[in-house]
């Protein structure tokens, strides 16, 4: 008797090639189920295989620079340099050259879930990761390019290991002695796109307890940034501890609410 399609389809999900004499017995099986359950198999397979592509080609900067000598690669990316209230948060990442885990891309491009599976795997993976936080105050004191400088400067500095090479995205920091600035290099190097994930995380989960402290602004939601329902807050309520007062329209409202 030929098996049911939910024992091939559980059965299927430990095959990792067609060459499979498994998958080769549901190829010549004639029942459209299966053949469904093929489709799909093939599918899932090529999904897979152009996320280890992905992960291959992420992988091109720090195989250049260990292919130049250098061992400690750290890639450094921040979030938070254009919301009305809350830090700037940036983290750098160590990871190894056998670094396997597939889906690790730019943190804007994913959702959640995805986001907090990867930030776990790569804190798992990972060799070394620093965090570097900058307040509101700071924000307002020294203007927001400065204090993502100082953000990515102090998550180098707390590295439990000493980088000799800096893959950097977007800006030049000139805290490394040999570093890169790479343009989009969240979705361009494995190593930045492992930092915006857990700078973006750490970012939203201290945004989403600032939401509890200071309700009205749904921080938990709009991560301090600029949406309808931040706006009406800040007409109804006025600033919080936790706004930059430089930033527009944040300026105007305090200013109005001093006078």
């Amino acid at each position: 008797m030929a098996e049911k399609l939910a024992i091939i389809k559980e059965r299927l999900q430990l095959v990792t090639s067609e060459t499979d004499p498994f998958f080769q017995e549901c190829l010549l099986d004639e029942r459209k189920g299966v053949a469904k359950l093929v489709v799909s198999f093939r599918r899932e397979q090529a999904k897979k295989e152009a996320l280890l592509a992905q992960l291959e080609a992420m992988k091109y900067y720090e195989n250049e620079a260990r292919a130049k000598g250098f061992q400690v690669i750290a890639g450094i990316d921040e979030v938070g340099r254009g919301p009305l209230a809350g830090p700037v948060v940036a983290a750098a990442v160590v990871l190894p050259a056998d670094f396997d885990v597939v889906g690790v891309n730019d943190s804007k491009q994913l959702n959640e879930a995805k986001r907090d599976q990867l930030y776990d795997a790569i804190l798992e993976k990972a060799l070394a990761v620093g965090i570097g936080i900058k307040s509101h105050e700071v924000i307002d004191n020294v203007n927001i390019y400065e204090a993502t400088k100082l953000a990515m400067a102090d998550a180098i500095d707390a590295l439990s290991m000493e980088p000799d090479f800096c893959l950097i995205d977007a800006m030049p920091l000139k805290h490394c002695e040999h570093e890169l600035s790479l343009i989009k290099g969240d979705s361009k190097s494995v190593s930045i796109a492992a930092a915006s994930i857990v700078a973006k995380v750490t970012r939203d989960r201290m945004m989403a307890t600032f939401d509890e402290e200071f309700p009205g602004y749904g921080f938990a939601k709009n991560m301090g940034y600029g949406t309808k329902v931040h706006l009406e807050g800040l007409e109804k309520q006025g600033v919080c501890p936790i706004h930059r007062l430089t930033f527009a329209p944040v300026k105007n409202i305090f200013l109005a609410y001093k006078g």
